[in-house]
Order: C-alpha cells, then sequence, then structure tokens
C-alpha cells in the first residue's frame, strides 16, 4: 500500500509542529511520500514565509538592501532546524538564494523557497530522500503545467525512492525556470504525485478535520461531511468552500484515487474522504451549503426568443467581447438571466449592454445587483422528494426573498439566488431544516 501525503502550512509552522507531523507520518510505513508546504502562521499575529520571501524579493527588486529580510526568513528555519535537533545548515541555500535575488530570478522562484527549504528540513528530519520538485514538475514554455511529462518524470524519479519528500507549489520549464502553481498550490502537486506512484490513498493534512456541511464563520459547530464525491466537492469548492485547492482534486479523480482531509492537531480524527462514487448514504439529504457574494444577474427579454436560434450565443458573445465569464444562465420562454460577477461587470457595464442590444436586438434588459449564490449540493436530493420545497419553506420562513433558483439536470445541486444581506440568513435557515430538524 502506498500513501502520499501532504501537509499544509500551519501544520509546519514550527519545530512543535513538525514534531506532530513526523510522529503521523512513522505512525504508518505506507505514508511514503511527503509533500510539504512552507511554514505558515505560528500565531494570529505572525506572517507567513512565503508572504515574507515576496515581501523580501519585491525590496530585491527595487534594488533595495534585502539581507536584513533574508535574514529574518533564515531564523524562522533556523528555529524549526534548532528546535527538532537537527545536524543541518542551510547556510549555503540562503548564500545562493541571495545571488538569485540580486540576479532577479523571478517571483515565482522567490515563493517557491519556501517549500523547498521546508522541503529539505523534512527530508532531514525522517531520513527520506530528497527530490526538488524542479526536477520532476513540468511547466511549459508558456507556463502552464505539463501534466504527461510530468507524469512521465516523476514516476521514474519516484520508483528509485522507497520513502521521500517533494516540496509542494513548485515545478520548473525544461530550461530550469521556477514556476508556481497559484495560492494553495501544495494540494495540486500531492495530487500529482499520489497520481504518478499509483497512490492507493491521498491524505491532505491541515488545521481542520475535514469538510464541513456549512461555513463555521455562519453556523455555529456545523456537522462534519464524512464521506463526500469529487463532483460534490467540485460543487461545494467552486461556491467558496476552500478546505482544499479545487485544482487538486483532478489528477486523482483520473486515477481512482480518494483523497482523505485529515487534521494534524487532531490526528485520531478519520476526517473526510473524498471518493469517485459511493453507495454510501449521506448523514443527511444534503452533503454541503456553501456560497459566494457580489453577483449582478443581467436580465434579457425578447418575444418569441425562443424560436430565435442563435439568440443565447449572441447575448453570450456579447460578454465575451469584454473579457466577462457567466456564473449561471437559467432562461424560460421569452426570457434568460445571465449572473456574472459584479466586481467584474461593473467598469464595462455599459458597453457589454450596448454590445446586447447590437448583437441580440432584446425587448428589453434589466440589471439586479447586490446578488449572492448558494449551492445547496447532495447526491442523496436525487433519491429525495421535496427537496427543493423544503428550501423555499425554510427560506420563506426566515423571511428570505429567493431572487433565482435553478437545478441541474444531474439533480446533484441546487443554486439559488438571493440579496447579499439574506446570505447568512439563508445558509442557516437551509442548514436547519436538512441538518438541526432533519425530517
Amino acid at each position: 500500500m502506498i500513501k502520499v501525503v501532504k501537509f499544509g502550512g500551519s501544520s509546519l509552522a514550527s519545530a512543535g509542529q513538525f514534531s506532530k507531523v513526523g510522529d503521523i507520518i512513522r505512525s504508518d510505513k505506507h505514508r511514503r511520500y511527503v509533500v510539504p508546504s512552507a511554514p505558515g502562521k505560528r500565531n494570529d499575529k505572525d506572517t507567513k514565509v512565503t508572504d515574507m520571501l515576496y515581501d523580501c524579493y519585491e525590496t530585491a527588486e527595487e534594488e533595495g538592501d534585502f539581507k536584513i529580510k533574508l535574514k529574518k526568513i533564515k531564523d524562522r528555519y533556523n528555529s524549526i532546524i534548532n528546535g527538532l535537533h537537527l545536524k543541518l545548515s542551510l547556510e549555503e541555500e540562503f548564500n545562493i538564494i541571495a545571488a538569485n535575488f540580486a540576479a532577479k530570478a523571478g517571483k515565482d522562484y522567490a515563493a517557491s523557497r519556501g517549500e523547498y527549504l521546508n522541503g529539505i528540513i523534512m527530508a532531514n528530519y525522517l531520513g527520506f530522500d530528497f527530490i526538488d520538485a524542479a526536477q520532476v514538475i513540468r511547466f511549459d514554455e508558456q507556463g502552464e503545467f505539463d501534466a504527461d511529462t510530468t507524469n512521465s518524470i516523476l514516476k521514474e524519479r519516484l520508483k528509485q525512492s522507497e520513502y521521500a519528500v517533494i516540496p509542494g507549489f513548485y515545478g520548473a520549464k525544461e530550461d530550469g525556470t521556477v514556476v508556481t502553481f497559484s495560492r494553495g498550490g501544495s494540494d495540486i502537486t500531492g495530487s500529482i504525485v499520489a497520481k504518478a506512484c499509483r497512490a492507493d490513498m491521498y491524505e491532505n493534512w491541515t488545521d481542520v478535520s475535514g469538510f464541513l456541511v456549512a461555513d463555521p464563520r455562519i453556523i455555529k459547530n456545523p456537522k462534519a461531511i464524512k464521506v463526500i464525491t469529487y463532483r460534490e466537492l467540485r460543487e461545494l469548492s467552486y461556491m467558496g468552500a476552500t478546505v482544499l485547492h479545487e485544482d487538486a482534486v483532478f489528477p486523482v479523480r483520473k486515477a481512482g484515487i480518494p483523497i482523505n482531509i485529515r487534521n494534524t492537531n487532531a490526528p485520531e480524527d478519520e476526517g473526510t474522504l473524498i471518493v469517485e462514487n459511493t453507495c454510501q448514504p449521506s448523514l443527511y439529504t444534503i452533503t454541503g451549503v456553501a456560497g459566494k457574494k457580489g453577483f449582478v444577474a443581467v436580465n434579457v427579454e425578447k418575444d418569441m426568443m425562443n424560436t430565435e436560434i442563435g439568440f443565447g450565443r449572441k447575448v453570450l458573445e456579447a460578454f465575451e467581447m469584454h473579457g466577462i465569464s457567466f456564473e449561471h444562465m437559467p432562461s424560460g420562454i421569452d426570457t434568460m438571466t445571465v449572473f456574472v460577477h459584479q466586481e467584474e461587470f461593473a467598469g464595462k457595464e455599459q458597453q457589454v449592454l450596448s454590445s446586447i442590444h447590437r448583437l441580440a436586438e432584446p425587448d428589453v434588459i434589466d440589471l439586479d445587483g447586490d446578488l449572492a449564490l448558494i449551492a445547496v449540493v447532495g447526491r442523496g436530493m436525487k433519491s429525495t422528494r421535496g427537496t427543493a420545497g423544503r428550501i423555499f419553506s425554510a427560506l420563506s420562513h426566515a423571511n428570505v426573498n429567493v431572487k433565482m433558483i435553478d437545478q441541474g439536470s444531474s439533480e446533484l445541486n441546487i443554486i439559488i439566488g438571493v440579496a447579499n444581506n439574506d446570505f447568512d440568513n439563508a445558509i442557516k435557515a437551509i442548514y436547519d431544516i436538512f441538518v438541526e430538524t432533519q425530517l
């Protein structure tokens, strides 16, 4: 059995956290490949090492004296090394980093050093091989991740190491230029490693015990999700549930590898298991509820719209021309509504409306701003009657006006549009009807 384990920044912020991680890895001989993030915050007033590196490199780019800032970063790592009583020096590594900062090696290079250095410490602490991600995670000349080349290189390299540490977050082009994933990209690296070694399990260790049914900032002590499918996770992640980087799903999903979200500070908790499919019923009708604020609804009306071939394409072309993507597009016989991010739309509002008039010749265009979209997601909804009715009933009792409701043909999710001001109350009402007072 092979397990790939990824640890987030909060799990590796100090020597004490490193020690917890070491105990977790050593407790299971199947945990063979480790993907570490850069050290995160040790407390609320602390700064993540990645942010320290960005700041330090910015000073270097501006021809300023960055050595004091770099020393503070070195001190963070030395505190971990000394706390673990390791006979390890990163002096030479920091000399190389200083030279590359002075030569303006790039922001991606600067940011990647957090994971790189933590990887060296982790490998030394565990007695594992160290594999520089720049040697095995490949990006093309345009800076796009090259999945096929990476899988081929990484698969061969991992065959040479029974136990290894591969830093997360970055890789490199063929010429060695370092390229990073977006923030939180260590999750992606873990997924890529799991696919390459055909792991039986990808464990993603963080500071929470898996996914929760709802946002704990809105619902006090929400219930945990024990098992969730990739499709459900994709829907919830897209609507703001951020325990796992959403792009981390794709490599393991294709390979049929389950992901287990675990808590470094509570390793006895089972966490959330993310699977391709399951016959296990969910505890509740819904698996989770999540959402985002800040949308505008562009309502387009035209008599006999349904008989006009290409009408929808013409409307969407108006948004495409101005670089605006849409979120949802519910429609009727003579109406269609396009939901877009208000922040993105506001500066181009009149240009888009003018383009819609010119391309589609509608009768009326109406705008409704300051909206929130909420996704109610669950594989259990398909086999449960009256789900939409219960949602409407719950929202009505909470005095929340529903602006839009859209259910996918898969019956996996229902999207609801409400006013921004009603967002929290809507989440509470939906959680209450399906979880607290489940019928």
